[in-house]
């Protein structure tokens, strides 16, 4: 008996990319924080595969075709090199792998950001889709610090915790719906995803 796609496990590519990190001058924090926050947040099944890499153009598109079109994942989300520094080059190798920009999650990103801090207008971070002839993907650049990854992805909350800000990933799971991925289900007290009433399943 098959699975129906839609009911098998998200899987998700996490790229963190730092050279000192991947050289083991100091532990790499990206990973550790992407991982805990998609514990939390997701109720649906998941998958993921990791990649600690340096902050190299080829190494990072390289890292991003394996995942979406040999390993088959999703969502990628990479973490660091998104600055305007000679060595951040995230967002310029996730441009050359991509199919389409998908500008709406790099502007929500920075306005989250700049709650916060007025250098979030320094950062870069962009999303796109990457497409193969039977697959598609959702590629999305984080911030480094995983106090900003978590920022990003739930937006910004007030002390009874409704939402004042929407993070980027109340929009992920319809997005993996229109490229033909997994259901996707959160934990709403964490982030609650955002559909069409159309697009909403009944909980069985």
């Amino acid at each position: 008996m098959s699975i129906d796609p839609l009911d098998r496990a998200l899987r998700i590519g996490l790229v963190s990319i730092s050279d000192r990190a991947s050289a083991g001058i100091y532990q790499d924090q990206g990973l550790p924080a992407l991982q805990e926050w998609f514990g939390l947040a997701l109720s649906s099944a998941w998958q993921m595969e990791t990649r600690l890499i340096p902050d190299e153009r080829s190494a990072i598109e390289q890292a991003l075709i394996e995942l979406v079109d040999v390993a088959k994942c999703d969502l990628v989300i990479t973490t660091g090199g998104t600055g305007p520094s000679r060595r951040d080059v995230t967002p310029e190798a996730t441009l050359a792998v991509a199919s389409k920009e998908m500008p709406g999650f790099g502007e929500q990103m920075r306005q989250i950001s700049l709650q916060f801090v007025p250098t979030a207008i320094l950062s870069r971070q962009v999303a796109v889709i990457r497409e193969t002839p039977d697959h598609a993907a959702l590629i999305l650049n984080l911030p480094g610090q995983p106090k900003s990854i978590k920022e990003t992805l739930e937006g910004l909350k007030d002390a009874q915790g409704k939402q004042i800000v929407n993070g980027i990933f109340a929009a992920v799971p319809y997005c993996i719906d229109l490229i033909g991925g997994p259901y996707i289900e959160t934990n709403d007290a964490v982030c609650k995803a955002f559909r069409p009433k159309s697009a909403i399943r009944n909980k069985v």
